[in-house]
């Protein structure tokens, strides 16, 4: 049965609320008055705001957005057993899709998907958004994808249509109806129309709605890292969507907090032979002048930061990386040789120094925005309790005062 849905503006992403929902919408709006303005929503919590310390120095919004250009968008499906949706990220906005990006790609374990990938290991460009869905709408996004590049003006001008999108997927299938399909093209136009810069959404939004991360709840995070001015001063930005790992491995500011907190009563957590199934898709964006075989060496750091957290890849999952860079404008679509600049590989290091710190702190960013959620058949994941978390980390003294 297609649900019939309407749509309505949260910090720039869409949503989609379905049934009775609507009807308290439409209650809520004609009960409103110009006296009644709903009061503001509070400022979302993240990691840096508990006390949780991190290696590093992050940008003004600590979000892949603080690479210029970067713009991310996002449609969310929340309601019954549908908690699942898609999440776009454009390395150049709306209006860059037709100037593709260096790029390189890289694939920890392999048990998932990231269309398109064949094509940037060849080519060494990424062209168009990277899009994140759950496992069995990746089809419906791929094609959404090349329908909204072709309203827009793309993939190329002089009328030769052709494009591989590049959509990558982790299963929710433990809190989603992942077999009812109830992801459309309307939900992945919707999250590339609300692409933005700023603010990014976490936690059970987007792609990551349905999402389990570390046996808590899981979803989509960002950070990011501003390097000295002595390294050039660039800015690497991260977007996850975790859905990988166990409790008893979670490790966060090195202290094996999975562990130390007690679980809930009656026990609210995946089966462990579930939670093995998980995966996490990870974009890395940098405006440092790379070339796509020093991306792709950019791609393989972000498993580091994975075993920071206590992952170890296990072999039903998924844990598949993108990264790409902004600068060099033109290079792609050059008809001559083209002038291109690059870092020394010498240089690399405090690159890949803030790719792992970056992507470290956009897990826990993840999970620490998300919320408790109740999925299809009753299926309950507990978010990560912050003052639980505050103790454990207090105990070792690696809470920041």
């Amino acid at each position: 049965m297609i649900r019939r849905v309407m749509t309505r503006r949260l910090h720039r992403s869409v949503a989609f609320p379905a049934g009775a929902a609507l009807l308290a919408l439409a209650a809520a709006a004609a009960a409103a008055t110009p006296a009644m303005k709903p009061a503001a929503p509070p400022p979302p919590v993240r990691a840096r705001d508990l006390g949780i310390p991190f290696d590093g120095t992050p940008g003004p919004l600590n979000a892949i957005t603080d690479v210029a250009g970067v713009t991310v968008g996002s449609a969310t499906i929340d309601a019954g057993d549908v908690h699942t949706g898609v999440t776009a990220v454009l390395p150049r906005g709306s209006g860059g899709g037709n100037d593709p990006v260096f790029a390189g790609w890289f694939a920890q374990n392999g048990n998932g998907e990231m269309t398109g990938t064949s094509w940037v290991e060849e080519s060494g460009f990424l062209e168009g958004p990277v899009m994140i869905t759950n496992t069995h709408s990746v089809g419906v996004v791929r094609d959404a994808v090349i329908r909204w590049r072709l309203a827009h003006g793309g993939p190329d001008a002089d009328g030769y249509s052709w494009s591989l999108p590049v959509v990558g997927e982790t299963w929710d299938g433990w809190l989603n109806d992942v077999n009812g399909f109830h992801v459309t093209a309307q939900h992945a136009f919707a999250a590339l129309d609300s692409a933005h810069a700023g603010h990014v959404e976490e936690g059970s939004v987007g792609g990551g709605t349905g999402m389990i991360c570390n046996g808590y709840k899981g979803g989509i995070g960002t950070a990011s890292r501003r390097l000295d001015a002595r390294d050039g001063g660039y800015t690497v930005g991260v977007l996850v969507q975790c859905n990988y790992g166990t409790r008893q491995n979670l490790r966060i500011a090195g202290i094996p907090v999975g562990r130390e907190i007690p679980a809930p009563e009656p026990y609210a957590f995946m089966p462990s032979d579930i939670a093995e199934r998980g995966s996490i898709i990870v974009v890395v964006a940098t405006d440092a002048p790379l070339l796509a075989h020093q991306l792709k060496r950019v791609a393989h750091r972000v498993t580091l930061a994975l075993g920071r957290t206590g992952s170890i890849s296990g072999d039903g999952s998924g844990d598949i990386f993108i990264a790409f860079s902004t600068a060099n404008p033109g290079a792609a679509t050059a008809t001559q040789a083209a002038q291109v600049a690059m870092l020394p590989n010498g240089s690399l290091d405090p690159v890949f120094g803030a790719t792992v710190e970056a992507t470290e702190e956009a897990i826990v960013n993840a999970m620490i925005a998300a919320r408790d959620m109740t999925g299809i058949q009753g299926h309950r994941v507990i978010a990560l309790p912050h003052a639980a978390l505050q103790d454990v980390l207090r105990k070792y003294n690696r809470l920041v005062q």
